[in-house]
C-alpha cells in the first residue's frame, strides 16, 4: 500500500538522492575536521567531559 502511495507522488525520487547527498557532505567535512584538527585540540576536547 505505501509503496503505491509514495510513487504517486511528483518528485519522491529526489528525496533520496538529497537524503544521501546530505548524509556525504556531512561524512566529508567531520572526515576533514579529523585530519585537519591537531593532536593537541582533539586531546583536550576529548578530556573535556571528564574535567571539572
Amino acid at each position: 500500500m505505501y509503496k503505491y502511495l509514495l510513487q504517486s507522488v511528483e518528485g519522491i525520487q529526489w528525496f533520496g538522492v538529497s537524503t544521501l547527498l546530505l548524509f556525504f557532505c556531512t561524512f566529508c567535512v567531520v572526515a576533514i575536521r579529523a585530519f585537519i584538527f591537531k593532536k593537541e585540540d582533539m586531546d583536550r576536547m576529548a578530556h573535556m567531559p571528564l574535567e571539572d
